[in-house]
């Protein structure tokens, strides 16, 4: 049996090694180890809607869970969910702590490259522009995203606005006719 030792690995990247792993077998199991309660939960919620089973043991005050994928098993590949688009306006995630703000804008957007489901175009206004310029902390993520054919634009005026437009990295300069045909051509918008 494969072993995938997730000790000490912060969310998302037990669920990331754990997924990466059963991606690239038919069938078979793997027991994986971690060391705390929101990453067996967050292993066992992706084995559940994977359609694969699973068991959760505690020893030596680790989590143990094996996970099984059969033959038959198919894949939770929703590839059925039509066109979307996202629309970034900010360079953090949430409300509250700027600092956890920033920690998962990018644990965000480093599990999105990852997904099964990506998004047809990623558009970046207000201080969301600050993640498509040099020295971004998701600079790499977003390469990875454009490299799996993701369309990345920033809004021009941001861009002007906050006085960044010689430091964009990556995508193209947009303007708002444009940002509207996208998301009008979208059969669904998410706002971050």
């Amino acid at each position: 049996m494969h072993t995938i030792d997730c000790k000490g690995l912060s969310c998302p990247q037990p669920v990331i090694n754990t997924k990466k792993y059963f991606d690239s077998i038919e069938g078979g199991e793997a027991t994986i180890i971690v060391d705390n309660e929101v990453a067996k939960n967050n292993i066992s919620r992706f084995a559940e809607n994977s359609g694969y089973s699973f068991t959760v043991e505690m020893k030596n005050e680790l989590y143990e869970i094996k996970v099984v994928k059969n033959n038959s098993t198919k894949d939770n590949i929703n590839a059925s969910k039509g066109k979307y688009t996202m629309v970034v306006g900010s360079d953090k995630l949430g409300g509250g702590a700027e600092e956890l703000g920033d920690v998962l804008m990018k644990s965000f957007m480093y599990a999105l490259t990852e997904s099964n489901v990506l998004p047809d175009t990623l558009l970046f206004l207000n201080s969301g522009i600050k993640l498509t310029i040099q020295d971004s902390p998701v600079l790499e993520s977003l390469k990875t995203l454009q490299q799996k054919g993701v369309y990345i634009a920033s809004c021009g005026t941001c861009l002007d606005y906050y006085k960044v437009k010689d430091k964009l990295a990556l995508g193209e300069i947009t303007n708002m006719y444009t940002i509207i045909e996208k998301i009008n051509e979208a059969d669904k918008v998410l706002k971050l």
